[in-house]
């Protein structure tokens, strides 16, 4: 029988949100990550991809940005980083790495699926306040019915849950909401620490 050691050092989340385009998965992960603070690294495949590495989303290449992707993933949560990673990640080229990358992670894991249908998608697009120069016909393209990681507890969370909604069942399904910090900064840092007692003194006056 093993015993459990108190003062061993816990291994950081990782939280993966995926979802076809237009299906709100940028936002909530933007939000789950402010909510939580410093302490959380999160990773958008739009800016791995397409700004750091400029290459196309395409089966037809032996595309880099999953090797790249997971690789940046495995040295944050190395580093202490709880990771929050997000996007499409369409498992005809992402499946195999991110099941490497859940895998052999020791610590706790949770994934979702951000199902919304089609015409919602292309509605959300439509509807944003910087729109993205896209056409219906090339989301259409994009788009993959339900193509989830199949994973043991991957949640999918549907169109009809508010942002709201669905930041809060990341948050509290990932345990983000009572994980602490690990990384230095928050940890030690003069800056945070002022940060800490500004808000708690703050608490105390309202």
């Amino acid at each position: 029988m093993t015993t459990s050691n108190p003062t061993a050092p816990v291994s950081p989340s990782l939280v993966i949100i995926r979802g076809n385009s237009g299906s709100g998965k940028t936002t909530a992960a933007r939000e789950v990550r402010r909510r939580f603070g410093r302490g959380a690294a999160l990773l958008e495949q739009d800016y791995l991809r397409r700004t750091v590495l400029r290459e196309h989303d395409s089966a037809h290449i032996q595309p880099v940005a999953p090797a790249f992707i997971t690789a940046t993933a495995r040295a944050a949560l190395d580093l202490g980083y709880h990771v929050i990673l997000e996007g499409i990640l369409h498992t005809e080229r992402y499946a195999t790495e991110l099941h490497q990358l859940i895998d052999n992670h020791a610590g706790p894991v949770a994934v979702f699926y951000l199902e919304v249908s089609f015409d919602e998608t292309v509605r959300r697009h439509l509807g944003r306040e910087e729109p993205i120069p896209v056409t219906p016909d090339e989301m259409r393209r994009w788009y993959t019915h339900r193509d989830l990681l199949d994973v043991p507890g991957e949640t999918v969370i549907p169109e009809t849950s508010t942002l709201e909604q669905t930041v809060t069942t990341i948050l509290h399904a990932s345990g983000l909401t009572h994980a602490t910090p690990q990384t230095p900064c928050p940890r030690r840092c003069r800056h945070c620490t002022r940060e800490s007692d500004q808000t708690a003194a703050t608490a105390v006056v309202s």
